[in-house]
């Protein structure tokens, strides 16, 4: 398994569809995953350490796991299958190890919560991770400049290729990446205040 972090969320200014996008630790590897609205806002809300007056629902799913006496362990995404990615929250309660099935998206959410980490299994970024090259960086800040250009590039990579079905199926996925708008966090930060 390969440990990840939230790098950020982008929306699409055509489409208004989010993505998620987890950074390989001590890599330019990452795994964008589409996600829906609601929980794009949770995962942001929860990085910005936004306490909401009245608990959303990964707060109450928080909350109930600790009025349990379960800890969240770890968040896994552990498979693609026909561009849908899947996840396991990991979960200890005394000495048992329980394995919830999640879509990605509620466990991150949790994961943002619990201070949980994050993982992400091998073949799944084998199959959906994208590589940012040196060269598609600033200077600055080392943030990628153009997602479009990243996965142009890394369509062109020396790998060997997949099955044709996964690449019809992340071809849809690559056109939507290519719609988003990967401004600078940090003057989208200096926007929204």
């Amino acid at each position: 398994m390969i440990r990840v972090t939230v790098d950020s969320i982008r929306v699409s200014l055509l489409t208004q569809h989010r993505v998620v996008v987890l950074r390989e630790a001590e890599s330019r590897r990452y795994l964008p995953i589409w996600i829906g609205a609601f929980e794009a806002d949770a995962i942001a809300l929860a990085m910005q350490g936004h306490e909401p007056q009245r608990p959303m629902t990964h707060d109450l799913l928080k909350s109930v796991f600790s009025e349990l006496g379960s800890t969240i362990s770890h968040i896994v995404i552990n498979d693609i299958q026909d561009s849908t990615f899947y996840a396991r929250i990991v979960v200890e309660q005394g000495s048992h190890t329980i394995e919830i099935d999640a879509r990605p998206s509620d466990a991150i959410a949790l994961a943002v919560r619990t201070d949980a980490p994050i993982y992400v299994e091998t073949h799944v970024f084998e199959a959906a991770g994208v590589l940012f090259d040196d060269e598609e960086t600033t200077a600055a800040d080392e943030e990628p400049k153009s997602a479009s250009r990243v996965l142009d590039r890394a369509s062109e990579s020396d790998e060997p290729e997949s099955d044709t079905s996964t690449d019809e199926g992340l071809s849809l996925f690559r056109d939507f990446i290519n719609t988003l708008d990967i401004d600078d966090d940090e003057q989208n930060k200096g926007k929204k205040q």
